[in-house]
């Protein structure tokens, strides 16, 4: 969908609703995004915003719940995050407003200082794991409904729906639902409890960029309060993360030992995704880590 007239004019009256005096949209201009959504630059004369559009074919409250845990992210302070504004529908499409972000040059503790942020945003906690509301993961439903400790929480919220989805379409077999059903029931074993910490729930290196300050923004969150481990596996999973990163938050808040050996338990959900949403290789991933701790 492009930002034409029509659009203009409704989110005009958004804008002006939204600031309590006139503001125009003047145009919008197309900025690089990710598989889901349209985005856009929008001009206005109250300065430079990101719009996100999609036809909401997954969820009508797909932007709603994206608001929701970016202004959770923003009011832990710890992280630059794009403020959201207003979300909202047109016609046959939703869409989500917010600060635009500029880009910067990374400074020169850049990445030892986004480990400490994410450290500090870990520090967030709450008596039980999950959120009180289901979100997103990409373009799956979320489940978090709360659980008092962290294998109940991973087992029924995370692994098994995603499993049995998979297996239910085939794309999975059913000794591996079976391989799933084992791990699970060895969860509280295999990882050790803390306390639920606030997640960005999809930290993976392409939902943070480097602000004009010379620091780390994150963005695209899934939000839960879940076990911390959890975002550093996801960092893991794709690379693009110095070392120094992982160094800093270590000695910020240092990690149960043990924590590298249990990477692949906490990238299972991940690669759960992944399968759903693009098959391939990851069947084949899935099926190993659940065949190694069943």
């Amino acid at each position: 969908m492009l930002i034409n007239q029509n659009f203009q004019l409704h989110l005009t009256g958004c804008f002006s609703n939204f600031f309590n005096e006139p503001v125009e949209v003047t145009h919008g201009e197309s900025a690089p995004g990710g598989d889901i959504s349209q985005t856009f630059i929008l001009h206005t004369t109250k300065g430079k915003f990101f719009i996100k559009v999609n036809a909401a074919l997954f969820g009508l409250d797909f932007f709603e719940k994206e608001a929701r845990g970016l202004a959770t992210l923003a009011n832990a302070g710890t992280l630059k995050v794009p403020r959201p504004l207003f979300d909202g529908k047109f016609h046959q499409q939703i869409y989500v407003v917010m600060e635009y972000l500029e880009r910067g040059t990374p400074a020169a503790d850049f990445w030892s200082d986004f480990g400490r942020s994410i450290a500090a945003m870990h520090r967030h906690t709450r008596e039980a794991y999950g959120l009180d509301y289901d979100n997103y993961i990409g373009k799956l439903h979320q489940l978090n409904e709360s659980r008092p400790t962290w294998h109940e929480f991973y087992s029924s919220q995370r692994i098994m729906p995603l499993v049995y989805k998979a297996e239910k379409i085939k794309m999975l077999p059913a000794e591996t639902v079976h391989h799933a059903e084992q791990m699970c029931a060895k969860l509280s074993s295999l990882i050790p409890e803390e306390q639920p910490a606030l997640l960005h729930g999809d930290l993976w290196k392409g939902n943070f960029m480097v602000y004009q300050t010379g620091k780390a923004a994150i963005f695209d969150p899934s939000v839960f309060y879940g076990h911390r481990e959890f975002d550093l596996a996801i960092a893991r999973l794709f690379g693009g993360y110095d070392e120094s990163f992982y160094q800093a938050y270590h000695e910020a808040y240092p990690l149960t030992p043990g924590h590298i050996e249990r990477v692949d338990i906490f990238q299972l959900y991940h690669l759960l995704v992944h399968l759903l949403l693009f098959g391939g290789h990851y069947k084949e991933d899935v099926k190993t880590i659940l065949k190694k701790y069943s």
